[in-house]
């Protein structure tokens, strides 16, 4: 039954699949599922490097996009939709993760003895660290000034590390247009940042853009 459910699908289009949904037809749902779960698990893969990790978070951004299905608008296609949300499921495990790394050793138990390590600092020196605090702040100054329509190419493709391709799916565009912008957005902030050269150092500044 559930089988010729799911031939009865056959060449039903995306948003018609989720105006059924909406009704509560699981089947209808999975079947959207099903068409767009290897592209969004090629999306996951390419921000988190990890299989496990990106099977974990498109499961959490499709039923995330069940949960919420009501507000899928059409303003984009669905399965942009979908990306974008498991887009965000992936970011906010990097950002999880980095959290996750930060711990202390201090009052350490060894056999029966509590004993504190002290570790070689290999950090930045204070003067280090001091510049290239500054010039992360330039360049994330200089990156939000980048008009929208660059801006959005650049930060997916140059900052979150996505393939072109999904960049492109991501924003509903072809690949040639985000290629087109993101060279555009590229020389944008190379414009913005050498008016900072003089003030923090042309080799720090073309370091942070590398």
């Amino acid at each position: 039954m559930i089988q010729n459910r799911r031939q009865a699908f056959i060449g039903i289009e995306d948003e018609h699949l989720v105006d059924v949904a909406k009704f509560g037809d699981h089947l209808a749902f999975a079947e959207l599922v099903e068409r767009h779960y290897h592209s969004c698990l090629k999306l996951s893969f390419s921000i988190l490097r990890d299989r496990s990790d990106a099977e974990d978070e498109v499961q959490n951004g499709c039923w995330k996009a069940f949960e919420h299905l009501d507000q899928f608008n059409r303003e984009a296609k669905f399965s942009t939709w979908l990306a974008r949300i498991v887009v965000n499921q992936c970011l906010m495990r990097l950002r999880q993760a980095k959290r996750a790394r930060l711990f202390y050793i201090d009052d350490l138990l060894i056999g029966d003895e509590v004993v504190s390590l002290q570790l070689r600092d290999e950090g930045l020196n204070p003067e280090q660290a001091v510049g290239k605090s500054e010039v992360a702040v330039v360049v994330r100054s200089e990156i939000n000034r980048i008009p929208p329509l660059l801006r959005d190419v650049f930060v997916l493709r140059d900052v979150n590390q996505l393939p072109m391709q999904d960049v492109a799916n991501l924003l509903s565009i072809s690949v040639a247009a985000a290629k087109s912008r993101l060279l555009r957005a590229r020389q944008e902030l190379r414009i913005r940042l050498s008016r900072h050269q003089s003030r923090l150092g042309a080799a720090s500044l073309l370091t942070a853009q590398g």
